[in-house]
């Protein structure tokens, strides 16, 4: 039933965005969506303490209080704070904003709006993005705009509600970053990557920090981890930081739907050269950086404290983006992170010298080969780095070929499915030697666990392919001979079926007098 209601909302959506650029249009979208959120879920406790207020058997009872002075009482903040709902002024409530939906004024009474629910929580001030009334949108697009999100109903159960809220948000996320191509992948990264990253570091406490969080999907996947292995979230606290502005509001109105306490600094801001959280040192370290990015370097981070295994080159930010990961990791701390598959092979200016450091003083604890097309912006192929500063077990790096793992889930794009995510995280889990993890054993073609020394002998280079070797393929004559009796008959029927048709074209254009 979800499933089709997000295909409708989008198809709807969609077609509203007329000429609009997909990058602009879906922060109109997302922004409204919020406020619909958090409207329903301030009417939906109103209504509980309306009820609540009048009954006699109840905590809240007010006693032979007068509809007036319930009235009076529905306006303490606090009723709503204590269950983490945002207070929502009268005329920022979703009821008076589709009422104006159809005056020209509309896209004023929206920013007036989240002016008026910024100014009440704190938490939201200069998140919400104050952009209708300028909105480049032909005349009454915007008013049918609110009419379609009114559509969504979040129901009257908090978890319900954050839940649909959560798959609505996540699915338009996804399908603009499609629709943006390119620039897309700026602020989305593929679910089942999030996934996996999340289930082999299992961030069940502690901090937790993305130095390039994007819409924050990094941490609503570790949200959901720790739900479902019975942990709390108050046992996690989450750091970010994202340089686009737009993109950063995005990830703190991600995170304030679920009720995620979040640190993304005190502005949107560049990793390196403002640097938000320079003395957080993370148990968890999550994060999906820019592949290859080639105009990040700036004077000031000559020399920089975070460069501790060597000068990353200035043309390439790869080993910057590993090197500040390690930077921000404490003792006992583990980062996953997604980079180009370039960077388990590159010598190029002092990269694989920084790649050798890194290697011998044992830091590099697991490397996934990512199949190609997993990603909506970029056909370039992906990894993942696992590093960690005490590895449960040392001298050795584990090598995961997961090239040919994905399926297919539209012409363009695969996925891992959550049984191969779990085959991932249990092998090394069993690799580590966790507790209720099965016993580790190389798998060729998937998985090898390698000595320092030989991947020395290899130049440092740390591509799983080069480590895990060839599958095993059962040598069965017999079977090789069925195959190739069902071919060659397949073979011969598409031959015949290929006279056929040769026949009848001529015989066709015979009739249109031409010949042959």
């Amino acid at each position: 039933m979800i499933d089709d209601i997000k295909k409708t909302l989008w198809a709807t959506a969609d077609k509203l965005r007329a000429n609009m650029d997909a990058a602009e249009y879906k922060h109109l979208v997302l922004g409204l969506i919020f406020v619909k959120y958090i409207s329903d879920t301030f009417a939906a406790r109103r209504a509980e303490l309306s009820t609540r207020l009048r009954d006699p058997s109840d905590e809240y009872f007010y006693g032979d209080a007068s509809q007036e002075d319930i009235d009076a009482e529905l306006e303490d903040r606090d009723y709503y704070r204590e269950v983490n709902v945002f207070w929502v002024p009268e005329p920022a409530r979703w009821e008076a904003i589709r009422a104006a939906a159809k005056q020209p004024t509309i896209g004023k009474h929206i920013d007036d709006a989240l002016s008026l629910i910024e100014a009440e929580n704190p938490k939201l001030k200069g998140i919400l993005d104050k952009r209708y009334a300028r909105a480049q949108l032909p005349d009454g697009k915007l008013g049918e705009l609110v009419d379609l999100i009114s559509t969504i109903g979040f129901g009257t159960d908090a978890s319900t509600a954050r839940d649909v809220l959560g798959q609505v948000y996540e699915y338009f996320l996804g399908m603009f970053a499609s629709a943006e191509g390119k620039r897309g992948g700026q602020f989305y990264t593929p679910a089942s990557i999030v996934k996996t990253l999340v289930a082999v570091l299992a961030p069940h406490h502690g901090q937790v920090y993305d130095p390039c969080c994007g819409s924050g999907g990094m941490f609503v996947q570790s949200e959901r981890f720790i739900e479902a292995h019975g942990g709390h979230l108050g046992d996690v606290s989450i750091y970010g930081q994202e340089a686009n502005p737009t993109t950063w509001r995005l990830a703190a109105m991600n995170l304030a739907i679920r009720g995620i306490d979040f640190n993304l600094g005190r502005e949107p801001g560049d990793t390196f050269t403002k640097n938000q959280h320079p003395d957080l040192r993370a148990d968890f370290i999550l994060a999906n950086p820019p592949f290859n990015i080639s105009d990040w370097w700036h004077g000031s981070l000559e020399g920089d404290p975070r460069w501790h295994y060597g000068d990353p080159p200035q043309g390439n930010a790869n080993y910057a983006w590993l090197q500040h990961m390690l930077h921000h990791l404490k003792p006992t701390g583990r980062a996953g992170i997604v980079l180009a598959n370039g960077s388990m092979s590159s010598s190029q200016n002092n990269e694989g010298q920084i790649r050798a450091a890194m290697v011998d003083v044992d830091v590099v604890e697991v490397m996934i080969a990512l199949p190609g097309q997993l990603f909506f912006n970029t056909q370039i192929p992906a990894c993942l780095w696992f590093l960690a500063k005490r590895k449960q077990r040392k001298g050795e790096v584990l090598f995961i070929d997961a090239r040919n793992l994905a399926r297919m889930i539209s012409r363009v794009q695969c996925e891992f499915t959550d049984e191969v995510i779990e085959r991932i995280a249990g092998t090394v889990a069993a690799w580590r030697g966790e507790a209720d993890a099965a016993a580790y054993e190389d798998v060729p073609g998937y998985c090898r666990s390698v000595q320092l020394a030989e991947i020395a002998q290899h130049g440092h280079v740390l591509t799983p392919g080069r480590y895990v070797g060839a599958e095993e393929v059962e040598d069965d004559d017999e079977a090789f001979a069925d195959n190739m009796q069902k071919l060659t008959e397949k073979l011969g029927e598409q031959m015949a079926k290929g006279a056929e048709l040769d026949a009848l074209i001529r015989q066709k254009l015979g009739g249109l007098g031409y010949e042959f």
